[in-house]
């Protein structure tokens, strides 16, 4: 499509019963699909299956996502289509087949959501053991809106935040959109987390999740971060939200944006640091005048920025996005913090790279960016045991390996201990990966065995949980 032909379609889209770009916020969901003037152009068939996947996997956009992110003429090959709308090849051939059957058929309700409980409930739907190990309790009681996987972190999920603007199709917190409220983390107690935080005196970041906390409005937001104002051992309070990329607006035009930018103001003015952890996955979220503006407007108010985002196939597996991608959030005054590995879950089988090629795509990046920018580290892998990160490959006493050491461990003593891994070309994660030079186990993993078979007790708690009897 040309962008004669764009312009053409974001004005019919405009004249649709929707609120515009720019105005108030309103999403785009699946009901939404015969709606979006620029999936008009598609087959009869590729919407059926558009439909048929979004069925099982999240889907919800927005109209600056359509309008400003996706270059139409591209599609379906451009990487912020691939990144918010869903994919045939996310889903196994036969699952395809099968969901396809029931809405061309025009299936029950209650019948389509049975085949999409069964194909998600295989998609592990919450790996790397946040359920069983990260959940903390107090007085005896688990808090499922909680995690506390490092010791000095604690990440707290915010009920009215269970959303955000738009959905990344790799997310790996996929369960908490499509109804798997078994799976669901959420707190509605404020009280609550500060409670948790003031018995921890070893925490001093709290990390606000979700979904995306920046759905919030500002007055509920400030009820969760106000609760932490008067915890002395909390230094900084961190903000992990994709809105920067898909509704740069709530720090510009809508109708609460400079409410959002005073509470942040007065959390600083307390001596906390807010700590805006932007996902930014493509170089094209940051190109648009409202995202620069945000930006702006953030580090106008104090506020520091860090970016992170996972390598995801089709999307950004490419040395030279990487590199735009670091050297343009440098121009805006954003650190580049992390490069994650796509996560084991969900439609892993579609994004995801091998290792190998993960850390070819990061050596090749970093290495033309300045030393400002080699501030991110990466590939690393949120894995159960902790942060992963490849180090590179090595050749040593005649044998090809990975070198890897934990960035963050579930036991602090873990992290920075290099250690080794045969190289494997095939490998995508950390548990595919097998010890090096004849050794039958990772150096952490008779601690992390200790710990699941007594997941209450964390390993960073151990000395204090024993010398308490």
């Amino acid at each position: 499509m040309s962008q004669e032909g764009n312009r053409m379609h974001r004005h019919a889209l405009r004249r649709l019963p929707l609120d515009g770009v720019g105005t108030a916020f309103r999403p785009l969901l699946r009901r939404d699909i015969d709606r979006i003037p620029e999936l008009r152009s598609m087959s009869a068939d590729d919407r059926l299956a558009l439909k048929a996947v979004s069925a099982v996997l999240p889907f919800r956009v927005n109209r600056y996502v359509v309008e400003e992110l996706i270059d139409w003429s591209r599609v379906p090959e451009d990487p912020i289509y691939q990144l918010t709308f869903p994919q045939r090849g996310m889903l196994l051939p036969e699952d395809l087949d099968r969901m396809i059957a029931l809405v061309r058929g025009d299936a029950p309700r209650e019948e389509v959501r049975a085949a999409a409980r069964e194909i998600q409930r295989r998609m592990n739907p919450h790996p790397a053991g946040q359920v069983r190990l990260n959940v903390p309790t107090l007085a005896g009681r688990r808090l499922a809106g909680m995690q506390h996987k490092y010791r000095e972190t604690v990440l707290f999920f915010p009920t009215q935040g269970q959303t955000c603007h738009a959905y990344c199709s790799y997310c790996f917190r996929w369960p908490q959109f499509v109804g798997l409220d078994d799976l669901k983390f959420a707190s509605k107690e404020a009280a609550q987390l500060a409670a948790y935080v003031r018995a921890h005196p070893e925490v001093s970041d709290v990390l606000f999740t979700g979904g995306d906390p920046m759905v919030m409005k500002a007055d509920k937001l400030a009820v969760y971060l106000e609760a932490l104002l008067d915890i002395e051992h909390v230094a900084d309070i961190r903000i992990g939200s994709k809105s920067l990329a898909y509704w740069p607006f709530r720090f510009t035009t809508d109708a609460d944006a400079g409410a959002v930018l005073s509470l942040f103001e007065r959390v600083q003015a307390a001596g906390k640091q807010i700590a805006f952890m932007a996902h930014m996955s493509h170089p094209r979220e940051l190109s648009t005048p409202a995202a620069r503006e945000a930006i702006a407007r953030l580090r106008s108010a104090g506020v520091n920025v860090r970016s992170q985002a996972p390598m995801i196939r089709y999307v950004n597996d490419d040395a030279d996005v990487w590199a735009e991608l670091w050297r343009t959030q440098l121009s805006l005054g954003v650190v580049p913090y992390y490069m994650f590995v796509e996560r084991d879950t969900g439609p892993k089988h579609y994004f995801e790279l091998s290792l190998a090629r993960a850390l070819e795509i990061y050596r090749e990046a970093v290495q033309t960016v300045s030393g400002l920018g080699r501030t991110v580290r990466g590939p690393s892998m949120s894995a159960t045991p902790g942060k992963v990160c490849l180090e590179g490959t090595a050749e040593v006493a005649g044998e090809r390996v990975f070198v890897l050491s934990f960035l963050q461990g579930r036991n602090p003593d873990w992290v920075k201990r290099p250690f080794f891994a045969r190289f494997d070309p095939e490998a995508t994660w950390l548990t595919q990966l097998r010890p090096a030079f004849g050794e039958e186990r990772f150096f952490y993993q008779d601690e992390l065995d200790e710990l699941r078979a007594r997941p209450s007790i964390p390993l960073w708690s151990l000395d204090r949980a024993e010398a308490a009897g």
